[in-house]
């Protein structure tokens, strides 16, 4: 594997665990907000949720992590999103 293309992977693998960081911190944030209610689910586009699902599967989570919930809320995929999570209310906080 040449430098360029380590480094393109390197970057790709910060990015995604960057995304289940995010998450995580989105869940936490709704809870203290919230009183512990769950949001309703995640909402990613294609590519953030095979970014998700690679990240879960090699290190957190394990090659049998559930990848269709994080957290116990569920994750949906849709095009365009730019990766959201939906809270109790109905409203959509940015994942970035």
């Amino acid at each position: 594997m040449d430098l360029t293309r380590a480094r393109r992977r390197l970057a790709n693998i910060c990015s995604m665990a960057s995304l289940y960081l995010s998450m995580t911190e989105a869940v936490i944030n709704h809870w203290k907000a919230n009183r512990n209610a769950y949001p309703q689910k995640f909402v990613l586009s294609p590519a953030q949720y095979e970014g998700y699902a690679r990240t879960r599967r090699n290190g957190i989570g394990g090659a049998k992590a559930n990848i269709n919930e994080h957290m116990g809320i569920p994750v949906e995929v849709a095009e365009g999103t730019p990766g959201v999570m939906v809270a109790a209310d109905g409203s959509e906080v940015s994942l970035r």
